[in-house]
């Protein structure tokens, strides 16, 4: 999951983004809307979380941004204002969700968990595809009853095939999704992944669940592709 992330303060910024990319999510954060806007430009997301105020561009215009590009990515909006009607002005201006600072990290992630969810029309937490099972809350990955140890970057890249189950992810899609603006690796980091994935996924199991269509990109099916 790839989540984008928009605080001006610094302290909260870098313990929240900590906090999620502990949780396994790929965070791309910023301190000002512009910034955010410009993220959102060039990068697909599964869910935003935006502070108000910030400088440059505030929360609401950001949002209005984003509801023009894509009505249904989920927002949650974070703000000190705790009045009735600042929150009805967030909600109504096109937020999924609004939390009142100061809150819990476990708060905010238990939020960013549900707006995962509804980003990907789902409100069942364990994703399947023959005997593969993926804990979405708990990141606990089994192929029948042998659980599978992941690396945090593994497991993002498997939820993300999961969550497409039966689609084609062209390399580019799969980059741009799961690994932020921070990374300069290789451009072969997908396939290399996607080699991890199959020694620990399929490699002593049958059938095989990851498949590849030259020249396209990846999928995840339980039928022979």
């Amino acid at each position: 999951m790839r989540i984008l992330y928009a605080e001006d303060e610094p302290d909260m910024n870098n313990a929240v983004t900590r906090s999620l990319r502990d949780e396994q999510y790929s965070v791309d954060s910023c301190r000002d809307g512009q910034e955010a806007i410009d993220c959102l430009a060039g990068a697909e997301y599964d869910v935003v979380i935006l502070d108000i105020m910030m400088p440059r561009v505030d929360g609401y215009q950001v949002l209005s941004y984003i509801r023009k590009k894509d009505p249904a990515l989920p927002v949650l909006l974070l703000t000190a204002k705790d009045s009735v009607d600042d929150r009805v002005l967030g909600l109504d201006s096109g937020a999924n969700d609004y939390l009142v600072k100061p809150f819990s990290v476990d708060e905010l992630l238990a939020r960013v968990r549900v707006l995962t969810r509804f980003s990907h029309q789902s409100g069942n937490h364990i994703l399947k595809a023959g005997d593969l099972t993926v804990d979405t809350t708990s990141h606990v990955v089994k192929r029948g009853d042998v659980t599978i140890d992941l690396t945090a970057k593994e497991y993002q890249l498997l939820e993300y095939l999961m969550y497409n189950k039966g689609s084609i992810l062209s390399r580019s899609k799969i980059e741009n999704h799961i690994w932020n603006y921070d990374y300069e690796g290789g451009t072969n980091v997908v396939d290399v992944y996607i080699r991890y994935l199959r020694q620990k996924i399929d490699r002593d199991f049958s059938p095989k669940l990851i498949h590849t269509k030259r020249g396209l990109g990846y999928m995840i099916s339980e039928e022979a592709k």
